[in-house]
């Protein structure tokens, strides 16, 4: 038995996708601290309820789902996690891309494909 029959959650909910992914490091920051965890997300409703806010121009919804987030410490915690909670689960491949490490040196190095930056003042 899952557990949304016992939990009372409404039956939209038991029928929705969620997304099992690694999130990818922030942008804004060098260091990769929250990509080790494995995240669970709901995906969006289509004609969900969205509507605009008239006074403040702030978009609302009433899928209450849409914000919720849960991080795991593996892949097969969140897959065990979805499939006792009775839900359709995909997992999103993760394109991890490595940085590779640069010197100060190799700014000043020669290559005859590639013009170096001169600056004249």
């Amino acid at each position: 038995m899952t557990a949304d029959v016992v939990s009372g959650a409404p039956s939209d909910l038991r029928h929705r996708q969620v997304r099992i992914y690694q999130p990818t490091r922030n942008t804004m920051q060098s260091g990769g601290a929250k990509t080790e965890k494995w995240r669970i997300d709901f995906d969006i409703l289509q004609g969900g309820g969205r509507w605009e806010n008239p006074l403040m121009g702030w978009a609302s919804s009433a899928d209450y789902m849409q914000g919720t987030r849960l991080s795991f410490r593996s892949k097969e915690d969140a897959i065990h996690f979805a499939e006792k909670q009775g839900w359709d689960y995909y997992i999103q491949a993760s394109g991890a891309k490595r940085i590779p490490p640069k010197n100060y040196a190799e700014n000043y190095l020669y290559r005859s494909d590639k013009l170096r930056l001169m600056k004249t003042k």
